[in-house]
């Protein structure tokens, strides 16, 4: 792995992150552009890369599902729709019936969220969906989210985050028609929180009171 000369940002919290992400992605400043935030911690920050460039805020909301015997450790993704984003080489040592039913529960907790945070979702036909959240690790929920919004046929689809790692960010490529990211500077800290100042956990009440504001 190749280590860069130059040093990895840092940013004060999620809204400060917001807002410089906002700025590199104002090229996509159009009528037909929709915010789509990855709920928790996206959500703020997408509400303030929303409020930036004056576009709609909604929300997609793919579940990570973690390793059984190290949950911090994602595996795969679900979509709310139920469809599975794995990482092959892992997910191909997991027991079948117990990563059906982790996917099943993730769904439903998904499902959740999405009747806890306002309902239904922006309809993304024909739109430019711009997928945001507070750091992409692994890549699993934002793969995930892109195909969620992609059975919606929108115009394009840009996933944007403050940090990724540069192979994650460049896999991403592949799902997404651009990726935009603020850092992928190497080596990876490790954790989206190591690049923050402020990182608190974000609640489903903090979540509720964005989309209100946002509607």
């Amino acid at each position: 792995m190749k280590t860069d000369n130059r040093s990895p940002l840092h940013f004060e919290d999620r809204r400060d992150a917001g807002v410089r992400l906002a700025k590199a992605l104002a090229r996509y400043d159009s009528e037909d552009a929709v915010i789509y935030a990855l709920p928790r911690g996206g959500a703020v920050l997408g509400a303030e890369v929303a409020k930036q460039l004056e576009l709609p805020l909604a929300l997609v909301i793919p579940r990570k599902i973690g390793h059984p015997e190290n949950p911090e450790y994602a595996v795969c993704a679900v979509t709310e729709e139920g469809e599975l984003v794995c990482n092959e080489e892992e997910s191909s040592k997991l027991d079948p019936k117990w990563l059906k039913a982790a996917a099943k529960r993730g769904q439903n907790e998904a499902k959740r969220r999405r009747a806890a945070y306002g309902g239904a979702r922006l309809s993304a036909t024909g739109k430019l969906a711009i997928i945001v959240d507070d750091g992409i690790a692994t890549g699993l929920t934002m793969r995930a989210a892109i195909r969620s919004l992609r059975r919606e046929l929108p115009s394009e689809v840009v996933a944007a985050a403050p940090i990724a790692p540069r192979e994650v960010a460049e896999y991403l490529r592949g799902e997404a028609d651009d990726v935009v990211v603020l850092d992928d500077t190497e080596p990876f800290l490790g954790a989206i929180g190591a690049y923050y100042k402020s990182f608190p956990q974000v609640t489903d009440e903090e979540v509720i009171r964005i989309m209100k504001a946002a509607v």
